[in-house]
């Protein structure tokens, strides 16, 4: 336990997990809170009129073991958790949201911060500083310390019961993709799947001791099924088996806890004098209020929405013609639309993936890094590891000093949630003229190896993890004093444009020819392979964009209005029918595993998707127009977008890497919507 009570005496202080026990967790809880309390009492008791130095920057710097440990335990219990450590979440999350909110609410703390906020002004603060202490200030006055007493009480009771009720909707859900499976033993029944997908289903089978092949909902298992197989039965199966995870009549359906997040995010909101829950989130946003964001929404809906409809009345007609389908069903989409993709660009995704071996893709973002921003990635094995698939790399610069650690996680497992995201084990700050540098993780749910191919991937897994890398670069490249500020600490809006942008070097036929090659031949892709991927990019665009923002929409109508939900399935319907092309399924809802606003951080904030794409085309736009390896346009997006964290508003930033605000044609153009 003592382990997370000083500096791991490791390489580059790196976490020692094989010396970390399950029980050594929730003391160290108990032990790192007690800690940061008297930090926070120090501050509090400590004599001298407050000032920037010892209230603002030594509360940004208190709880340091806390962090460490908490970040270490979360990213765990997303990535290779277990029943117990997720018993353990259940137990220390309480602990958690009590010390927060002991702070957030101490009022001789809120004193010392108002008293170094009044005089602001006089305190000749750097841009970072000034940043920091609005954001200090703002964190108080927004999280309830203009409160009296009684109400400061409802507010804790309310974030300790929102803690609890997010983890529970997410243990509800990976509870539910573990428990389904599809158990096939005709190979008749596999019509059409690709012979990689065929196999990995049945070494699957295989180590459950079952014959034939076995499919689950992650996604390198449930994509391939719904994309290819030709029964359509067997398709439906699975996709309503998908889209009722959460939404049957068992332990784990999430719809009342669905009702309860959003009355309790909105009655928060009231507390603390905001309209809305949306109202209270958008204030931190570049996007500033709800109806800033509804407009964004709907003058994209209203572009997006023709498109939409002229590319489904196609697809349905291409179904009909090709089988006799008179109504497409949800089921249909992914199986047609590859069929047709096929036809219009003799695209095969299949055709694809041998140019696009994982380790390949990996080292294609590494070189793209190193020619944008200098870095260079060596593999490491003298460092722990939290599972053998894990794999470890210093990132050093052009000097060879280290920039990062950084940690790849790529295959689906048991202890595994859905989907990829970018975390990190430790921020970058400097303190005591130090520059600490940052441990930075991405975890993913990639096709994994079989005893007879190498991990391939899809072309859509080659910018997940190019995306992923884009966030990975912010939090590695991060420059900045305070820990609050640094890497992805920026707006919510803003986040995705350095993992958004990163995604357009692998539709570049310089930067393909790097790493796309094939995993037999080494031969490099073909340029014609590379002109249809080109021109397949905005294949079903009016479709896809009208999907995200349907989710965008729903996301508002749930946190921007006061409005009682008396049945989660209906209210879902009635907020997405403004984009919605293919027939509703009875059995299945949305909301109950939409874990991006329920038990992710995107509650009112799914728009930035959106939001961000249309900085990210602006711009790579920049690049294109001086040439995508062009160090002017590299130098400039690394100094002032990703290296500079949250230090200033995301709009001044911008301006000083772009010379301009964004311009959505950029978008609109790249979607083939103009």
């Amino acid at each position: 336990m003592d382990i997370f009570l000083k500096k791991f005496e490791t390489k580059y202080n790196t976490a020692p997990f094989c010396k970390i026990k399950l029980s050594d967790y929730k003391p160290a809880f108990e032990q790192t809170i007690q800690i940061a309390r008297k930090e926070i009492d120090r501050i509090v008791s400590n004599q001298e009129h407050p000032s920037f130095t010892n209230t603002i920057e030594a509360l940004d710097f208190a709880g340091e073991a806390l962090d460490r440990l908490s970040s270490l335990f979360f990213n765990l219990n997303a990535a290779e958790t277990s029943d117990e450590m997720q018993k353990i979440a259940q137990e220390v999350t309480p602990l958690l949201t009590t010390f927060q909110n002991d702070i957030a609410l101490n009022e001789a703390l809120f004193e010392r911060v108002k008293a170094v906020y009044d005089q602001k002004e006089q305190l000749h603060l750097t841009t970072e500083q000034a940043t920091l202490l609005d954001k200090k200030y703002k964190g108080f006055a927004r999280n309830g310390a203009l409160l009296a007493a009684e109400q400061k009480n409802k507010l804790r009771a309310i974030d300790t019961e929102l803690a609890q009720l997010s983890l529970t909707f997410g243990e509800n859900v990976l509870a539910e993709t573990n428990n389904y499976q599809l158990h096939i033993t005709h190979e008749a029944d596999l019509k059409g799947l690709p012979e990689g997908a065929k196999e990995m289903a049945a070494n699957l089978a295989q180590s459950k001791n079952l014959e034939g092949w076995l499919f689950t909902l992650d996604f390198p298992s449930y994509i391939p099924f719904v994309t290819y197989v030709e029964n359509r039965e067997l398709r439906k199966e699975i996709s309503i088996a998908y889209g009722k995870k959460a939404f049957q009549n068992n332990a784990y359906n999430n719809e009342a806890i669905v009702k309860k997040i959003v009355a309790l995010r909105h009655e928060r909101a009231h507390l603390l004098g905001y309209e809305t829950h949306a109202h209270f989130v958008l204030e931190e946003r570049m996007a500033q209020n709800p109806n800033q964001v509804l407009t964004f929404l709907n003058d994209l809906l209203t572009k997006a929405k023709p498109a939409a409809e002229r590319e489904f009345t196609q697809l349905t007609n291409f179904a009909k013609s090709l089988d006799g389908i008179e109504q497409l069903e949800k089921w249909d989409g992914a199986y047609y639309s590859e069929k047709l993709k096929q036809e219009l660009y003799q695209l095969d995704d299949e055709a694809l993936k041998p140019y696009f071996k994982l380790e390949n893709v990996l080292q294609g973002a590494f070189t793209v890094a190193h020619q944008l921003f200098g870095l260079t990635f060596n593999e490491i094995q003298d460092i722990d590891k939290y599972h053998p698939d894990v794999q470890t790399y210093e990132v050093l610069n052009e000097h060879r000093e280290l920039v990062a650690v950084f940690y790849a996680d790529f295959f689906p497992r048991k202890g595994k949630r859905n989907g990829a995201w970018m975390t990190s084990f430790k921020p970058q700050y400097i303190k005591d003229n130090i520059n600490e540098r940052p441990h930075v993780s991405i975890v993913c749910n990639f096709t994994p190896p079989t005893p007879t191919k190498p991990s391939l991937l899809t072309f859509n897994e080659v910018t997940t993890l190019f995306h992923e890398f884009g966030h990975a670069l912010h939090g590695m490249l991060a420059n900045t004093t305070y820990p609050s500020l640094s890497g992805t600490s920026v707006y919510w809006d803003f986040v995705e444009l350095p993992s958004q942008i990163m995604e357009n070097w692998c539709y570049e036929p310089e930067a393909l020819a790097l790493f796309a090659k094939h995993y037999e031949t080494n031969e490099i892709i073909p340029q014609q392979l590379v002109d249809k991927i080109k021109e397949s990019a905005s294949f079903l665009e009016g479709m896809a964009t009208l999907r995200q923002l349907s989710f965008g929409i729903l996301d508002m109508e749930y946190h921007g209005k006061n409005q009682a939900i008396e049945n989660v399935k209906a209210f879902e319907l009635e907020a997405m029918k403004v984009a919605s092309l293919y027939p509703d399924v009875a059995e299945n809802c949305m909301s109950v595993s939409f874990s991006h606003i329920f038990q992710g951080g995107y509650s009112s904030g799914y728009y930035s998707y959106k939001w961000a794409e249309v900085l990210d085309a602006d711009a790579f736009a920049y690049f294109q127009e001086k040439g995508i390896f062009n160090q002017e346009v590299a130098v400039s997006f690394k100094n002032n977008i990703l290296s500079q964290g949250g230090t200033d508003h995301p709009m001044t930033l911008y301006k000083k890497f772009r010379g301009q605000a964004p311009q959505p044609e950029a978008l609109l153009k790249r979607a083939g919507l103009l």
